[in-house]
């Protein structure tokens, strides 16, 4: 008996290979397709991160640079015509928007004019902040489920073995221990999409609620001086 067991040990150790990659080339299409998704999705994910990350450092930045210049240039209209043509800065955006309506209302009543401002404000207000949340849902998705597509690779695999320990009517760990093995590695990855994407996705609703309340804030200052 204890001769069977060594025997067993020492062939799973010189037979089977557990680096990743050899998991992987092991693993049967449905394994394979489910590592690749989750993969991908990671790729993704973390490439989005990077951008989000730095688009907020960016906007953050320019919030504060903006409101600072506005309240010491001397009039709205000529601060308007400092801002640069092609910027693709959400204040800068929103405010242009808001001053070619006030222009284009000089001749109306100051109630009718604060108005139609503070409307076109909400509707580019809302426009970019639609350009800013842009990719949020998928960082949610894979959140909410990479894990679930992991314990789908991990229930397949495990079913695996137990056909594999079946059609060879052997208990041994080297039958076992492999499709285990790649089953659980779909559930590290899994975990591994997922975690990173929530923690993204929490933070970076939370910068989008923080910058937006500044733009509200300055909208509405903005609207008492016209």
């Amino acid at each position: 008996m204890e001769q069977d067991v060594a025997t067993q040990v020492v062939g799973l150790g010189g037979a089977t290979d557990f680096t990743l990659w050899k998991l992987f080339l092991r693993a049967d299409f449905v394994v394979k397709f489910v590592i690749i998704l989750l993969i991908a999705c990671s790729i993704f994910s973390w490439a989005l991160i990077f951008d989000k990350f730095k688009l907020f450092k960016t906007i953050n930045k320019s919030i504060e640079d903006f409101e600072k210049k506005f309240w010491k240039a001397k009039s709205a209209e000529s601060f308007n015509n400092s801002l640069p043509v092609n910027s693709k800065d959400p204040a800068v955006l929103i405010f242009k928007s808001a001053m070619a309506e006030l222009i284009k209302t000089k001749r109306q009543s100051s109630a009718v004019q604060s108005a139609r401002v503070g409307r076109v404000l909400e509707i580019a207000t809302d426009n970019e902040m639609k350009k800013v949340e842009k990719n949020f849902t998928f960082l949610a998705t894979v959140g909410s489920t990479a894990p679930f597509i992991g314990l789908f690779g991990t229930v397949w695999g495990i079913m695996n073995s137990f056909q594999s320990i079946a059609i060879s009517r052997n208990t041994s760990l080297a039958i076992v221990a492999p499709g285990i093995a790649e089953a659980l590695f779909a559930t590290a990855l899994g975990l591994l999409a997922a975690i990173p994407a929530v923690v993204a996705y929490n933070k970076f609703n939370s910068d989008t609620q923080r910058y937006f309340s500044k733009i509200d804030n300055f909208s509405k200052r903005f609207l008492s001086i016209i």
